[in-house]
């Protein structure tokens, strides 16, 4: 009976052990919270970029991965691609921004 508890602890320390091992991150991979942390910039950006009349937003993609912000999609203009780039740099959280913005 003893033998049996021992395994039984044992196997649920590894059980435990390998579910905190699943949410930490890696260099390619987010961590729970850095996950929501990115989702949450992410609507910011797209958010601040929605409510900046010079821009369409509809044309603009916005992704981000442990605070790097990337816009992507169609935009009119030159100066349309450096606001939106101004616009995303301006949300808190954002660490830099990859703007690849195309003119059409």
């Amino acid at each position: 009976m003893l033998k049996l508890n021992r395994i039984t602890t044992f196997l649920a320390c590894l059980i435990l052990a390998a579910s905190f091992m699943g949410c930490a991150s890696t260099s390619k991979r987010e961590s729970t919270g850095q996950y929501i942390d990115n989702s949450v910039i992410t609507s910011k950006v797209k958010t601040a970029i929605f409510n900046e009349p010079t821009l369409k937003s509809m044309q603009i993609e916005v992704e981000s991965y442990k605070g790097e912000v990337q816009l992507s999609g169609f935009v009119d203009s030159a100066q349309s691609v450096k606001k939106a780039g101004e616009v995303a740099r301006s949300v808190e959280g954002v660490v830099s921004v990859k703007n690849d913005l195309i003119v059409k």
